[in-house]
């Protein structure tokens, strides 16, 4: 039987990307959801192996979108309390802090761009990562951190969830949609040179989907251990 991942878009214009790509090609039958709605309906993670939270221009700690930020944390306590694997990006990896007990709130260093990160575990390379992010977690007890730079923790794990602050989906096309979408103008508050971005990412695009393989192989070997008893709750 196909293993199952479950993707909850939390924007419109924050989708899978590369990321579907790779679970495909594990061998994953792929569902969606959506995340902002009024009364969200979200699947039941137990239906899943993996449940995978995207990103988002929101605040995950904004109380103005509880209505739909609520309900997915608890959906995700319920997946890491049945062992369901649960996968955060960016928003979501940030949610996954909160649903788990950690907090949320402004970076004093915002990213945007393509950064390196201390990695410590084998899975998880230095990168460089692409980033797009004003707002940082302060890590729920009994996390361990697995990567981090000088501006915030980058990653961690807490039982069968991970929690990532950089963007190992992004490609140029998901790029583009991004540029296009910066009502906020995110882009020119920090100075950032365009075509150079365009530039970049167009150039790390075949090594960051080699990274992003190795990290959602990783990932799933965690799993893995965690189901037979190799690595503790």
């Amino acid at each position: 039987m196909a293993r199952r991942v479950l993707f909850i878009y939390n924007d419109p214009t924050a989708p899978e990307a590369m990321l579907g790509t790779t679970f495909a090609d594990q061998g994953f039958d792929i569902d969606t959801c959506t995340g902002p709605a009024e009364v969200p309906a979200y699947p039941d993670p137990l239906n899943y192996d993996v449940v995978v939270p995207l990103g988002s221009r929101f605040g995950a700690h904004d109380p103005a979108h509880g209505a739909w930020v609520d309900p997915q944390m608890a959906l995700v306590r319920h997946a890491v309390d049945a062992g369901v694997g649960v996968l955060g990006v960016c928003f979501g990896g940030q949610l996954v802090a909160q649903a788990l007990g950690g907090t949320v709130g402004p970076s004093p260093s915002p990213e945007l761009g393509w950064y390196t990160v201390d990695s410590q575990v084998p899975f998880l390379s230095a990168g460089p990562w692409f980033q797009w992010h004003s707002d940082r977690w302060a890590l729920p007890a009994g996390a361990v951190e697995i990567a981090r730079n000088d501006n915030a923790s980058q990653a961690f794990l807490s039982g069968s969830a991970l929690a990532l602050q950089f963007h190992p989906e992004l490609d140029p096309p998901l790029l583009e949609l991004w540029l296009a979408e910066d009502s906020d103008g995110d882009v020119a508050r920090s100075g950032i040179d365009v075509d150079a971005l365009r530039t970049r990412t167009g150039t790390e695009r075949d090594a960051a989907a080699a990274r992003l393989t190795t990290l959602v192989t990783g990932f799933l070997t965690h799993l893995g251990d965690l189901a037979t008893g190799r690595v503790a709750r």
